[in-house]
């Protein structure tokens, strides 16, 4: 007899370096980590320029400078409109009956490694960089991370670019009301393959709510009581999922801030490296100003000695009485010289010596003092980065804490449905403004948009007319 399982798709947080376990979440096992399997793993940036960089040429020919696009990554991730890109989770079952380390685990790793090899070849208008394969949480399951990507586009802007509706659109998705969009029909398609695959290994996909025959009130009420239970067992699968991403998101932030941590205190090392060295410096050079201030009235005394004669005069040697002047000068005149000229050769070469060693010395202090102040500065922006990243993470928890309050106070469901109701009044404000507002296009298009706002006037005043009639009665 087949297994009955659930079968969950849904929409992941994207947190990459979780993915990638770049650093360990609570929900995490270390011991089985080396059981995860990567199947693409490129770098985000460098696949933007591979899909969209001829596009962007394209598209700046001819456009004014302030109106060309320098880096299209940066463009997508400061807008609104699309996201850089978007992640889906597939996962069998659940932590109890599908868990990591038993067989039935086990044959889910089989039937999800089968479904993810022809992922891409389903869905060519979705460029997978990220797939990993988790087998260290409660429940094998799919990170699935993907850039949408729409080519030969005849619209307005470039002719290849991110559009997740476009991308659906072309795989054949057109996309209904706001709970059957494109997005939506695609995941239920994906499912439909998976349960497939699963098929084909003995797991049948369990469905719920199916209609049966008439029963007791008490076989009635167990059954009710049993889709119940079925219902919150699939919302605390989606729960379970959602939550793996919240975590994976505080423990990113966390290893961001002992990353933060680590650099301040290597900062501080340098610093104290810096200083030191910059005190041997200084130290040094008092060293060599001690060793010149010696020399130098050395050296000032030989330049005063060479330059007055009587000095030197006092120097010569006596001549004999009968000595040649000739043999005088040779024998005793020269030698004196050379031995004079050696000396004062030499004195002058070390204080040259002397002060070119000072001069290095100087530039060194100096560059150790640059250095010095470059690692003070770099400290204290390390200290602003941390305070900044302090304040956002407390922001992020106050909001975290209201919102908390507000659905303990107003219970979940109010809280979705006033959500829900805001973004509809959001989009029916938006679609009055845009309605309001005559198109820029051809006058065809303004024809059109003048005959629309007309019928909508008239079809007010008529329900304001039987409104007025209604209340006059």
């Amino acid at each position: 007899m087949p297994m009955k399982r659930t079968i969950s798709g849904m929409i992941g947080a994207g947190s990459l370096a979780h993915n990638r376990r770049d650093f360990i979440a609570e929900n995490v096992d270390p011991n089985r980590v080396h059981l995860n399997i990567c199947y693409q793993n490129e770098n985000l940036k460098e696949v933007y320029k591979e899909l969209f960089d001829d596009s962007v040429e394209r598209y700046n020919v001819g456009k004014r400078k302030d109106r060309q696009i320098t880096n299209y990554y940066e463009k997508i991730r400061q807008g609104k409109q699309e996201k850089l890109f978007h992640e889906v989770i597939f996962q069998i079952g659940n932590c109890e009956d599908m868990a990591v380390g038993t067989p039935e685990g086990e044959l889910a790793v089989k039937v999800l490694d089968e479904y993810v090899k022809d992922f891409e070849k389903r869905n060519p208008t979705l460029h997978v960089f990220s797939c990993y394969l988790h087998q260290d949480e409660a429940t094998p399951h799919l990170h699935i991370d993907f850039v949408p990507y729409v080519t030969g586009w005849k619209g307005k802007g470039m002719d290849t670019r991110v559009s997740l509706k476009q991308a659906l659109k072309s795989l054949g998705f057109q996309g209904g009301n706001k709970h059957d969009t494109e997005l939506n029909q695609w995941i239920n398609h994906e499912k439909e393959v998976l349960a497939e695959i699963a098929r084909q290994h003995g797991i049948e996909l369990e469905q719920k709510g199916t209609h049966e025959e008439h029963l007791d009130v008490y076989n009635f009420k167990k059954k009710e009581r049993k889709k119940e239970v079925q219902a919150l067992e699939q919302e605390k699968e989606y729960l379970t999922v959602e939550n793996e991403g919240l975590i994976a998101q505080i423990a990113e932030a966390r290893a961001d801030i002992k990353h933060l941590e680590a650099d301040k205190e290597q900062a501080v090392k340098e610093k104290e490296v810096a200083m030191k060295r910059a005190k041997k410096a200084e130290e040094d050079l008092h060293s060599l100003e001690e060793r010149r201030e010696k020399l130098q009235p050395v050296m000032d005394n030989v330049s005063k000695e060479i330059k007055e004669y009587g000095t030197v005069k006092t120097l010569l040697p006596e001549a004999g009485a009968l000595e040649r002047a000739a043999t005088y000068r040779d024998k005793k005149i020269k030698p004196l010289f050379t031995q004079m000229k050696n000396k004062i050769a030499a004195m002058a070469a070390q204080v040259k010596e002397l002060t070119k060693e000072v001069e290095k010395w100087k530039h060194k202090y100096q560059e150790t003092k640059q250095a010095y102040n470059r690692v003070q500065r770099e400290l204290d922006t390390v200290r602003e980065e941390k305070q900044q990243l302090s304040e956002k993470k407390q922001q992020l928890q106050d909001v975290s804490d209201r919102y908390d309050r507000v659905v303990r106070v107003l219970g979940e469901n109010i809280v979705e449905d006033v959500v829900q109701q805001d973004i509809q009044e959001q989009k029916a404000l938006e679609e009055k403004r845009q309605m309001e507002q005559m198109p820029k296009g051809s006058i065809h298009e303004r024809l059109a948009w003048g005959a629309r706002k007309s019928e909508m006037e008239n079809q007010q005043r008529k329900k304001n007319k039987t409104k007025n009639r209604g209340m006059e009665r």
